[in-house]
């Protein structure tokens, strides 16, 4: 009964957000999750890279094949020692408080990222020494070293520009009342209720702006969210469980679509900061045990109905920079009672398990306390909402945490900003000279092999000390209704609004 009253409340409120307004068409979108701070230089979250698809155009974007494509620039030039990327911005463009959108305000916007105070743009950017306007129209980033993910960086949040105008004026509290250069513009959020924008009437590709509302709803409850979506109150949601996935291809009204996401999940572990100084921060061998007593494809085949896709490194198995020669560990609990004996850890080793809300998370974190028992690990799960979560996690208060993260399309984005000494999502405090190396050679280079061949010291190195145990990647599942025309999932698992119509 408690489901059914939950949707009929998220129903109530989507319906009479279109009250004064039958004409118009709005697109509601229910999220998993409720965002973080809608600010991109200081956003971190996967929902909010969401919703900031509708608000924030970017510098780049991508495609279907992950090729990267032009936005709110026209086109890029590298110069011959790497260290010069000079940008085209695209004319016509404005914000969505009218100010123009121009050299100067895209050379704002990245000095933003790189200084405001709590960026997590900055290490995304930290190549970039200056930016110099060339023209109205031009921008070149100066380098203090050549950097390849650069131009990659730039399809997501840190190419986001922002207003000037509104940003000086807002400071801190930009993210309260984003305006930035997207199709969508905001007008009211509601924590953990609601977020709306309405069309942006001189957005540079309005000609493909279909739709007039635009309303993200956090649904937390994935029954309660699917719901919504069979009974008319949604008409797209995202994270559909994989356990729902045959009852959602069964049923005529609705479309399914699905990509296995660039990103993975794991389970991070405190090595640095872990003020209890218990045996997994202490010991690689006691980290390696609990490895070996996990068997990935079992949790999919249990968990996910065999949807997902086992992994052991940043990136899936069919992606071009996974290592084949470190394949997954088969699980051998034996080894790992060895391990621990020859640690001289005495089981049972108790640990802080961390687990964001969730069925998926909570119900692999189960699976996983059961396999890790029979090795001689007691995993005292606990169930955490996610922001808080993330805060505890920057803080060390923890000794493991089952941790996903969405992304990005170049391996640098999935591996430096948790591996890295200096990377501020570096949440297991992990410090190793030979992988930082290998972190900051690969970004020298664009050459590809000689960039998988670094990727390939990190990976044994990551394996061998298990700051982090990636466990698999997701399919990441999204659901509409057939009045929903136009949607195209893409590869980084957003949802673009732009050539969308409703029926």
């Amino acid at each position: 009964m408690k489901t059914f009253r939950l949707a009929a409340t998220a129903a109530a409120l989507v319906l009479s957000l279109g009250a004064g307004a039958e004409a118009q068409t709005t697109l509601r979108i229910g999220l998993a999750e409720d965002p973080d701070i809608l600010d991109p230089t200081t956003a971190r979250t996967y929902v909010g890279r969401i919703v900031f698809a509708a608000v924030c155009d970017k510098l780049f974007d991508i495609d279907e094949k992950l090729n990267i494509v032009p936005q709110l620039a026209l086109s890029h030039e590298i110069s011959d020692d790497g260290r010069d990327v000079t940008i085209k911005l695209r004319p016509g463009v404005k914000f969505q408080d009218g100010e123009p959108f121009d050299a100067e305000a895209a050379k704002f916007s990245l000095e933003r990222h790189l200084t405001l105070p709590g960026s997590f743009r900055k290490p995304e950017l930290a190549s970039v020494d200056h930016v110099d306007v060339v023209d109205p129209l031009t921008v070149k980033l100066v380098l203090k070293a050549p950097f390849s993910p650069l131009v990659a960086q730039l399809t997501d949040r840190a190419g986001m520009m922002v207003s000037p105008k509104a940003a000086k004026a807002a400071g801190d509290k930009f993210g309260l009342h984003p305006v930035c250069a997207g199709p969508y513009k905001f007008v009211e959020r509601v924590q953990q209720d609601r977020i709306v924008f309405e069309k942006f009437a001189d957005y540079w590709n309005k000609d493909n702006v279909f739709i007039d509302r635009v309303v993200f709803l956090p649904i937390v409850d994935s029954t309660v969210r699917l719901a919504n979506l069979k009974s008319g109150g949604l008409d797209l949601i995202e994270r559909v469980l994989a356990t729902d996935l045959k009852d959602v291809r069964t049923d005529s009204r609705l479309k399914v679509s699905s990509v296995i996401e660039l990103g993975y999940q794991g389970i991070t572990l405190n090595i640095g900061k872990d003020k209890a100084k218990g045996p997994l921060s202490q010991s690689a061998k006691v980290r390696q045990a609990l490895d070996l007593s996990i068997d990935r494809e079992a949790i999919n085949q249990v968990v996910f109905n065999g949807e997902f896709k086992p992994g052991n490194q940043w990136v899936s198995p069919d992606h071009p920079y996974y290592q084949k020669e470190f394949p997954i560990r088969p699980r051998d609990v034996a080894k790992a009672k060895a391990l621990l004996r020859e640690a001289g850890v005495t089981p049972p080793v108790s640990v802080d398990f961390m687990v964001p809300k969730g069925p998926e998370t909570e119900g692999t974190a189960q699976v996983v306390q059961s396999m890790a028992a029979e090795a001689g690990f007691d995993m005292k799960i606990r169930v955490t909402e996610f922001a808080t979560s993330l805060k505890q996690a920057e803080a060390g208060e923890y000794q493991a945490y089952m941790l996903a993260w969405s992304g990005r399309i170049d391996p640098d984005g999935n591996s430096y900003v948790f591996l890295h000494k200096d990377a501020p999502q570096n949440y297991s405090a992990w410090v190793n000279a030979e992988a930082d190396k290998a972190l900051d050679d690969a970004r020298l280079t664009a050459d590809p092999a000689k960039r998988k061949a670094l990727y390939a010291k990190l990976t044994k190195l990551e394996l061998e000390d298990e700051a982090l145990l990636y466990l698999y990647h997701r399919r990441m599942i999204f659901a509409h209704t057939t009045k929903l025309e136009g949607y195209r999932q893409m590869p980084d698992g957003l949802m673009r609004v732009i050539g969308l119509k409703l029926k």
